[in-house]
């Protein structure tokens, strides 16, 4: 079983591969069918993120182990533009871009953890972790 996946996200093809790594990485922890659809969700709105904001980035996967508990830890982070006002990118339909601002506040909502940093011309990182129930 692997632990941890890191994977360069600069293109489409790239959030492809790292969609069939989660998935096959949180198969292995006995997600349900329809959690691995929610992760895979999840997963595509950070990767979309980091292509279309920051360019460049990287995704890690790793599992997680609290007691009995098993679970899926996403890791998101880029060195992009950086969030100027996170509390308003995470409210539906807010975006600076071309998109229609569901992306992050989706992504939490799949998640059953969300955390979220970011400085303007640093970058962004986010942990997004999914337990398996």
């Amino acid at each position: 079983m692997t632990d941890v996946v890191q994977i360069a996200i600069r293109s489409d093809s790239d959030i492809v591969m790292v969609r069939q790594q989660a998935r096959a990485l949180a198969k292995e922890l006995g997600f349900s069918a329809s959690d691995l659809t929610l992760i895979a969700t999840a997963l595509s709105e950070l990767a979309r993120n980091i292509v279309e904001y920051a360019q460049q980035g990287e995704i890690i996967l790793s599992q997680i182990k609290q007691g009995e508990l098993r679970g899926l830890v996403i890791g998101a982070r880029d060195s992009g533009p950086g969030i100027a006002d996170i509390e308003r990118a995470m409210l539906d339909g807010y975006s600076t871009g071309k998109g229609l601002g569901l992306g992050l506040p989706c992504a939490k909502r799949l998640m059953d953890e969300f955390e979220i940093t970011s400085c303007v011309g640093q970058g962004t990182t986010i942990k997004a972790t999914k337990w398996v129930h």
